[in-house]
């Protein structure tokens, strides 16, 4: 692992959601812009010391001498790392799980997915919310035509915890978020919307073509957006609608997704995650609930307890690290994945996702509809 050290709240999920299902041993890491405390940290975790590195770049050349060099490497650091980082793997021949977005600038992100896709080297990016078995129940059900085409997609990521200037008030997680050099073009469209932008493609297949957006900050003295709201159509006819807040009171982590269609509806709250709404043109509102005999072997593969034993935000994250170890497993015995390892979070997933951050931001600033490039989306 590279970043995610002491007081880094991402670091902590990664370990913990790698060594969930006992497919992944933390054994090396650079884990602090500080050397020395990288190296206590380290320690801290059980690494041997001959492991535990002060800088990426002694991981990658300790890690390559190594005949029992790490299988990949997470990067868990602020976002204007992430390309410097993830294409010294790269080209060391490390597979990268990488945090999202990921890179600061869409040139960055074009390149790295064209490195990762010439390398042959796997590069996952941690979408979190296409982890859940229920999210994986609707990509299905939607695909099937259960609610037959997409009229509309609505999607939410609402957060309050910036609703008040935290950075300056020694919040180092909000300071590199808030600041343009570190977090990318986009504030809360960056942090938080991109999940949301995935989570809606993820679900529904399908290509967004052109959106509209208006970007806002709210708290005095940001230089990014704290809301967003983007109007989005999507190839085929399809309408979107897609609001990112770290400003709303009262919403701790307010994912949700509705998806109408011509014959019915899918509703999922990530709050409630265990359960899929669903609602039939001219039946009654049915719940779907995890653990289910009716649900899909593509959600029972990701799921781990009995009904009514509810499963989390972990688990999720679980979900994705399990599918990560199966492809780069199946990639080195030259087979194909089973369903775990599919419908896996990509390079070009979060190629994809920088490009929307982009369209969104050059939508606001010009205040004209922005057609995305169909090769970025």
């Amino acid at each position: 692992m590279v970043g995610g050290g002491e007081g880094a709240y991402i670091g902590n999920i990664h370990r913990i959601a790698a060594r969930l299902d006992g497919q992944w041993d933390l054994v090396a890491g650079a884990f602090d812009v500080d050397p020395d405390k990288g190296r206590a940290f380290a320690l801290s975790q059980g690494l041997d010391e001959t492991r535990a590195y002060g800088d990426y770049q002694a991981l990658i050349a300790g890690e390559a001498a190594r005949a029992d060099r790490v299988d990949a490497v997470a990067i868990c650091t602020p976002n204007f790392t992430h390309y410097p980082i993830a294409k010294a793997l790269i080209e060391a021949g490390f597979d990268v799980i990488c945090e999202k977005p990921l890179t600061a600038t869409l040139q960055d992100a074009i390149a790295l997915e064209e490195l990762a896709r010439r390398s042959g080297r796997f590069v996952g990016v941690t979408y979190t919310y296409s982890g859940y078995p229920m999210v994986h129940e609707a990509r299905v059900r939607i695909a099937a035509g259960e609610i037959g085409a997409v009229r509309t997609v609505q999607v939410e990521y609402s957060l309050e915890w910036m609703a008040t200037a935290i950075e300056q008030q020694g919040n180092a997680q909000a300071a590199w978020r808030t600041d343009p050099t570190k977090n990318g073009r986009g504030g809360s469209i960056g942090d938080i919307g991109t999940h949301a932008y995935h989570l809606a493609g993820f679900v529904t297949g399908l290509t967004l073509e052109s959106l509209t957006a208006d970007l806002a900050t709210f708290v005095d003295g940001r230089a990014l957006d704290d809301n967003a709201h983007v109007m989005m159509r999507y190839d085929g006819g399809a309408r979107g609608l897609l609001w990112s807040s770290q400003v709303a009171l009262g919403n701790s982590n307010g994912v949700r997704l509705r998806v109408f269609g011509e014959t019915g509806s899918f509703q999922w709250f990530q709050e409630q995650p265990n359960e899929l709404v669903y609602q039939p043109l001219g039946g009654r509102v049915q719940l779907i609930k995890r653990g289910s005999d009716e649900v899909s072997m593509d959600a029972q593969v990701r799921m781990r307890t009995p009904p009514g034993h509810p499963e989390g935000y972990l688990e999720a994250f679980a979900n994705l690290y399990a599918g990560f170890a199966e492809a780069i497993r199946a990639r080195t015995a030259g087979r194909d994945p089973g369903l775990l390892g599919q419908n896996l979070p990509l390079a070009y997933d979060g190629l994809k996702g920088v490009a929307f951050v982009e369209a969104v931001v050059d939508s606001a600033e010009s205040e004209q509809p922005v057609w995305l490039v169909p090769v970025a989306v």
